[in-house]
């Protein structure tokens, strides 16, 4: 593997992290957003990131200068893939805006350039034919706070190059993740096969009035000793991921509980921006969540 050059295209929950957790670790980070106004929005994100590695990793001064170093910007697709070795894609979870994507980024990244997808539902091979490359394609999927929960789930499609996904493995492991190579498609991958279903399980308890978001929460806390519940992990993955992944099982499958889901998360936080831990209000109310405090779970 000898990737230099990172673009990493989306600035949004998962993007910023990833570039900076990439730029950390000595590479040279292009992010890529539409726009110069979501660009400065994920400058000032750079900076909260960096109080949080110098929390969690001891980072130095000297080790986040370099990384504010390694970081560069550009709205400009094509300036922002010039000189790519990878380009990791963080768009949102809509795949009607993940091939639009490829489309365009197909016809201005450099031959050498591997894609991969950060997405966490979909298949790589629901978009390998718009990259143009899709022996040079395949999944990089991290968790949320990438820094601590460092796990990187590879997984190609049939026709990915060995190669490549090897060298995405290396990759994975270079910027400090413990890489998870996948042997074949699964939609999901491994943590999500087992965490959509479990979000499923909980909107379906709030939207059928079996109990409250926090009385949910408060449930699991207490029965399996994990620091949030449900609704608390939705926060912080971003209700902007869990909706567009409840539309698009809503639409392919009907079930009349998804479709009020659907439209019971656009009414109360979509169309009111309380998309999570990001805007400030979700679920919960930050960046002092009620979960947190020592009388949640009395």
């Amino acid at each position: 593997m000898n990737y230099k050059n990172i673009t990493v295209a989306g600035s949004g929950v998962l993007g910023f992290q990833i570039a900076f957790q990439s730029a950390f670790h000595g590479f040279q980070v292009t992010v890529y957003d539409i726009n110069d106004a979501v660009l400065e929005n994920a400058k000032g994100k750079f900076e909260g990131l960096s109080k949080e590695f110098t929390k969690d990793l001891n980072a130095t001064p000297e080790q986040l200068k370099q990384t504010f170093a390694n970081l560069s910007y550009s709205s400009d697709l094509g300036e922002a893939v010039k000189n790519a070795d990878l380009v990791i894609e963080a768009v949102p979870e809509n795949p009607t805006i993940k091939i639009g994507f490829y489309e365009k980024l197909a016809k201005v990244a450099p031959a050498k350039t591997v894609f991969v997808t950060n997405s966490s539902t979909m298949l790589p091979s629901e978009f390998a034919d718009a990259t143009g490359r899709s022996s040079q394609f395949l999944a990089l999927h991290f968790a949320n706070s990438i820094w601590k929960h460092n796990t990187a789930e590879i997984m190609g499609h049939p026709g990915t190059d060995p190669k490549v996904f090897d060298d995405v493995v290396a990759f994975a492991k270079a910027i400090g993740m413990l890489a998870l190579p996948l042997k074949k498609e699964q939609p999901g991958y491994i943590i999500n096969s087992m965490l959509v279903p479990f979000f499923y399980s909980a909107t379906d308890l709030l939207i059928k009035v079996v109990a409250d978001a926090h009385t949910i929460d408060k449930t699991w806390m207490k029965a399996t000793g994990a620091p949030a519940g449900p609704f608390g992990m939705v926060d912080v993955v971003g209700i902007t991921t869990l909706y567009n992944v409840i539309k698009m099982n809503a639409e392919k499958t009907k079930d009349p509980i998804r479709i009020k889901t659907v439209a019971f998360l656009k009414e109360n936080f979509i169309d009111s921006n309380k998309l999570g831990v990001a805007t400030g209000e979700g679920f919960y109310q930050y960046p002092n969540p009620a979960y947190k405090e020592e009388d949640f779970l009395k």
